[in-house]
């Protein structure tokens, strides 16, 4: 995968995407988050909390082929898949270190590949980190190439977890996506237990505020 922007270049694209806003923040603040954390550095993404800035809206923000970003109908819940078993920073903007695609877990199910990252001293990304790195980096999305997030999941009332884990990949175009969207990004969800061939499992060193 080649190199993230810098963290400034990162803090910009925010900005023109107007994500400050929506996280009720100030673009000066944005920026100033950036210089501070080493403004020229590309080995990390700038991240912005679930809390802030939700999968829903950020979604759309995506663009593939001119194509605009967006959550499956079966999805409406998306919102509600919150970090599980993964400690994020309280702040309403942090870092995301050493970011991968998890290519190698291709073809793994989330049940099979989540102990594999824990032995790896790696944690799954989140749904809305891994739009972020999307956003950031449109070529960490790639045909047969994509990945799942199961840093996210959704906590039913009865306290179980919901068997479906989020994931970012490719439209085909088919069934209820409609034709109109092939080629473009999409928010989805697979089962915890299935396996799919063009999803890995999108992963991180470790998060810092």
């Amino acid at each position: 995968m080649p190199p993230l922007p810098s963290l400034a270049a990162q803090a910009e694209r925010l900005v023109a995407l107007g994500v400050h806003e929506r996280a009720e923040l100030t673009a000066d603040e944005l920026r100033a988050f950036a210089r501070e954390a080493g403004g020229e550095r590309t080995d990390v993404l700038l991240a912005v909390h679930p809390d802030r800035a939700p999968a829903s809206a950020l979604a759309p923000l995506l663009r593939r082929e001119g194509k605009e970003g967006f959550v499956v109908v079966d999805m409406p819940d998306v919102d509600d898949f919150a970090p599980s078993g993964v400690d994020v920073p309280d702040a309403p903007l942090y870092l995301v270190a050493g970011v991968d695609r998890g290519d190698h877990m291709s073809n793994w199910s989330p049940e099979e590949a989540l102990p594999a990252l824990i032995k790896e001293d790696r944690t799954p990304l989140l749904l809305t980190e891994g739009i972020h790195w999307v956003l950031q980096e449109p070529a960490a999305l790639e045909r047969n190439l994509c990945f799942m997030t199961i840093g996210s999941r959704l906590r039913k009332a009865n306290g179980a977890l919901d068997a479906r884990t989020p994931a970012i990949w490719i439209s085909n175009g088919t069934g209820r996506d409609g034709r109109e969207r092939r080629d473009a990004p999409k928010v989805g969800w697979c089962w915890w237990g299935n396996r799919h061939t063009w999803l890995g499992f999108g992963s991180t060193t470790g998060r810092s505020a």
